[in-house]
């Protein structure tokens, strides 16, 4: 019952942290609002949540970085690839042994593979934090992007080196040729197991679907399955299982072009899986609130670790570790860029410098967050012979003085950076989008021109099926019109207009069908198909 009442209680935490994020009159967000609940529900009860690493790995990690590899823009991320491998794998290298080094040097009570360990675990980046810290002050698309590819790469590179810091730190030795052998296998065995799992399963549920019909309670479930599923066989043959979860939403976005869903199910699958990406997400940093009295309490305990008895020493190490990998991320992001610029020149491509408030805001942009701490807490609690694992509490402290530090910081600075930032030009997508919109109306057309006169052969009423099939084929002749003649601007414009219209119509609507339900004018099920057919109305609008 106590364990039942701490996660209800970490739930409402994570409900109301939206809701103050919103009132307050600064743009706090969300993630720091998550971890102060946190840290009232950690010094309201005597309870505290026991977390096993292995088992908080397993919960929280597969389904978020399946929903990332599943949602992220596969084009985006293409055309700007050499710059995501860049800051996803060079510069976490990079970093798990620059500040690896650095953090051993400066805490010399930490050895040498823990040290590692804590830096694998704060190279990861969090898109979430970032767009909550920016919420009032819109992220440009193409740097968004840019920093949605890293952190879905960066999440399973630096958790990867992370499960290699570990064994060392286990095993008190590190042999490169094997392990580079093992990385192979790690990497490619996970990369391979996803996706082979998210086509093994997609089939066949495609064949279940078109033989007996399709269930969307089932199929959701079964969405949900499927990173759980990659992750429990990539682990079982001792691949990664965060490389096969991130592979298995990839190749899932990949899949369901081929085997299409119901629109009813696609519709409930999305608020289902935005549903818990919010959850778990607000779950992790209200969990880390609530561990940081326990973390707090112990920090005399913790900092007699490096040696020194004054608790300020944390504070000293946190802000130097903080300050080690903004400076490498931003040397790296400079250099990132200037190889960037010298790649189009050799194109003969002409070269715009960034402005410097880009390569600061990209910077600033590498906010630890969920992932951070998803990894540390898996530090092993004890090594192969028993003994405690050294210097684990040490690493919790600073990771989490990593996360808070770095959210805070960017709180401040990308705002500041962001405002007017203007990224490098981009094509407009607009003709692409409009001619693909006139292809499938004429394809519509066509397909509606042959079931009229399928239907008028069956019947012989030519003339019905000939008005109702006209009153469709005009809507998309419409369309077709109206993207194709070259006032194309004045009709989008015409049509944004419309739109606006429409949801004033549909709020007008909600108002009268709420007085109707009050007044027990309809009966409740005709209540409930009136108001899904304005929300699919609103949401196809609002899109």
């Amino acid at each position: 019952m106590e364990t039942v009442s701490i996660v209800l209680f970490l739930l409402l935490a994570v409900v109301v942290s939206g809701a103050v994020s919103r009132m307050v009159p600064l743009a706090l967000p969300t993630p720091l609002v998550q971890i102060v609940l946190g840290c009232v529900i950690g010094l309201s009860t005597s309870h505290r949540v026991a977390l096993d690493p292995e088992l908080f790995l397993f919960l929280f990690l597969p389904p978020l970085l399946f929903l990332d590899g599943w949602r992220i823009p596969k084009d985006e991320l293409f055309k700007d690839v050499s710059t995501v491998v860049e800051l996803a794998l060079g510069l976490v290298l990079i970093t798990v042994v620059g500040m690896g080094l650095f953090i051993h040097w400066m805490i010399p009570a930490m050895p040498l593979a823990v040290a590692f360990a804590l830096a694998a675990v704060v190279s990861p980046t969090d898109p979430i934090a970032v767009s909550a810290i920016a919420a009032r002050v819109p992220i440009p698309k193409r740097m968004m992007h840019i920093l949605e590819g890293e952190s879905l790469l960066n999440d399973a590179s630096g958790l990867v080196c992370l499960r290699f810091a570990v064994a060392a730190a286990l095993t008190g030795h590190f042999a490169a040729g094997p392990a580079v052998l093992n990385f192979l296998w790690v990497a490619g065995g996970g990369l391979a197991i996803g996706v082979a799992v998210t086509l093994a399963v997609t089939r066949v549920k495609a064949w279940v679907t078109k033989r007996w019909g399709e269930d969307t309670g089932s199929q959701i479930l079964v969405s949900l399955l499927i990173p759980f599923g990659s992750y429990m066989v990539a682990e079982h043959v001792h691949a990664s299982g965060i490389l096969a979860a991130v592979s298995a939403g990839v190749t899932m976005s990949f899949a369901e072009v081929s085997r299409q869903a119901l629109a009813d199910t696609r519709m409930r699958r999305i608020s289902v899986w935005d549903m818990i990406q919010f959850t778990l997400n607000g779950i992790i940093f209200v969990l880390l609130g609530e561990q940081l009295p326990g973390i707090l309490s112990g920090a005399r305990q913790t900092v007699a670790l490096t040696g020194h008895s004054a608790p300020w020493w944390l504070a000293v190490y946190i802000l130097a570790i903080v300050a080690g990998l903004a400076a490498l991320r931003f040397l790296w992001v400079w250099g990132s860029l200037k190889l960037t610029i010298l790649r189009r020149r050799d194109a003969a491509q002409t070269p715009h410098s960034p402005d410097w408030r880009l390569i600061a805001a990209m910077s600033f942009a590498g906010v630890r967050g969920a992932i951070t701490l998803a990894g540390v807490l898996t530090l092993p609690l004890a090594l192969n012979d028993g003994a405690p694992f050294p210097a684990r509490d040490l690493a919790i402290f600073l990771a989490a003085g990593v996360i808070i530090v770095s959210l805070v910081v960017a709180s401040v600075a990308l705002p500041i950076l962001l405002k007017d930032l203007k990224m490098p030009a981009e094509p407009s997508r607009q003709a692409e989008e409009d001619q693909a919109r006139i292809m499938t109306a004429q394809a519509a057309i066509v397909a509606i021109e042959r079931r009229q006169h399928g239907l008028a052969e069956q019947s012989g009423e030519a003339d019905l099926y000939a008005q109702a099939g006209g009153r469709v084929m005009d809507f998309y002749r419409e369309r077709i019109e109206g993207l194709a003649e070259e006032q194309a601007d004045r009709a989008r414009a015409q049509d944004r207009l419309m739109s606006e219209f429409r949801l004033v119509g549909i709020k007008a609507e909600r108002a009268a069908l709420s007085r109707l339900i009050r007044a027990r004018s309809i009966g409740s099920e005709a209540a409930r198909k009136l108001t899904r057919e304005l929300d699919l109305s609103e949401a196809r609008l609002r899109g």
